[in-house]
């Protein structure tokens, strides 16, 4: 399939992707420019979740371009990036969809797991078989996770006894696993499980009336007696820090993430521009409106070269945190910018679904929060910088 540069790469940076990486991500961009594009609209209006997307996802590949049962990264951290970047082009909820799954879920097992947990259930999330979901985040713990878990985990000879909440789970309505992470009763340690959805016990209750990322089935879950036995446990998630391996390689990917919402918002108000006519010529020809495009452009590129560094960084292993929490940060306020230029180069447009802007100008705001505050991270990155840790 031949594969055509996105003319909003200014500065060309898709040719540092291999010809077999081209190939992969112009099969992607083909499924959702006809299968996923024409539909989102209007399943974000209504919140609900197209019927099928995870295995059509799964078809192009979508969700084992990270991870095979025995090792991670079989392709380049940049290409990864791409992958992210054209899903959330399209819709960032669906780039959700694929980070929860891919990343999150896959990534838990594949970076915490055994090799016979590994095994077991990659490659059937891989062939979107089993949905995976991720609960870390809680009802009153967000930020403060690593020390503000309160769902418990009470080893009872073979299994664990789970009982806690969690909320802004995402693929959690209708997932097959969930990996929970709980806080050990006996040495306070935070650890991970895979929690079939069927296990008594265990309930997910559809978070309703977001205003952003609609599509993505966010749930509450509750967790009351659930049993897990010890062969479900994460054998290599014995710490926070087991859990922040995951998320250290998937916040680089939500940076990823931002620039496509933002690459979305641009390439739609650049069509509107060209096609809406006032004054008796296209409004791309007006000054104003060119600034508007240019002033967006700018922070899709200087965003775009941070993550294709920072995923450089994670290939050559150099990448620390403060790292990826920079780029996270950096790109999310960049895209808050340019997602509101491109609202405003519509006029009254802008607020409706027809033209796209309006759901990536709405969903700028959970990429933002989500995967890490702008706070959080810059605190990261702060202490990085100074020496000094000011997280409270």
């Amino acid at each position: 399939m031949t594969f055509e540069p996105l003319a909003s790469d200014f500065y060309g940076y898709e040719t540092l992707l291999t010809d077999e990486e081209k190939g992969a991500l112009a099969a992607l961009r083909s499924y959702l420019e006809s299968e996923v594009k024409p539909v989102v609209n209007g399943h974000w209006e209504k919140a609900t979740h197209p019927d099928g997307i995870m295995k059509g996802l799964a078809g192009t590949g979508a969700f084992s371009f990270a991870w095979d049962e025995t090792r991670p990264f079989e392709n380049s951290a940049v290409f990864r990036g791409f992958v992210a970047l054209e899903l959330a082009r399209v819709d960032a909820s669906i780039a959700t969809l694929v980070g929860v799954q891919n990343g999150l879920a896959m990534g838990s097992i594949s970076v915490t797991g055994s090799p016979e947990q590994r095994a077991e259930w990659l490659p059937r999330m891989a062939s979107g078989e089993i949905v995976g979901a991720f609960g870390l985040t809680e009802p009153t713990s967000g930020s403060d996770s690593a020390q503000g878990l309160r769902t418990t985990a009470t080893r009872e000879g073979d299994e664990w006894v789970l009982n806690g909440s969690k909320r802004w789970i995402g693929n959690a309505t209708f997932s097959d696993i969930t990996v929970i992470w709980a806080k050990d009763a006996e040495d306070g340690q935070v650890k991970g499980f895979i929690v079939p959805t069927s296990t008594p016990g265990y309930s997910a209750t559809k978070i309703e009336n977001k205003q952003s990322l609609r599509i993505v089935q966010n749930a509450d879950i509750t967790l009351e007696g659930v049993r897990v036995p010890e062969s479900l446990r994460l054998q290599n998630a014995n710490s926070f820090r087991d859990t922040a391996k995951v998320l250290r390689l998937t916040r680089a990917e939500v940076a990823w993430a931002a620039v496509g919402n933002s690459v979305g918002a641009y390439e739609a108000a650049l069509r509107y521009a060209r096609e809406r006519v006032q004054f008796g010529k296209p409004i791309a020809s007006h000054q104003l409106v060119q600034d508007l495009l240019v002033k967006s452009i700018g922070n899709i590129t200087a965003s775009l070269g941070m993550v294709v560094r920072v995923s450089q960084m994670l290939d050559d292993g150099t990448q620390k945190d403060e790292h990826s929490a920079l780029a996270k940060a950096y790109t999310t306020a960049r895209m808050r910018e340019t997602v509101a230029w491109c609202r405003e180069a519509l006029g009254g447009n802008g607020i409706v679904l027809d033209y796209d802007v309006a759901r990536h100008f709405a969903d700028a705001e959970a990429l933002y929060s989500y995967e890490g505050t702008r706070e959080m991270n810059t605190l990261i990155v702060g202490r990085s910088i100074t020496g000094f840790a000011a997280f409270v």
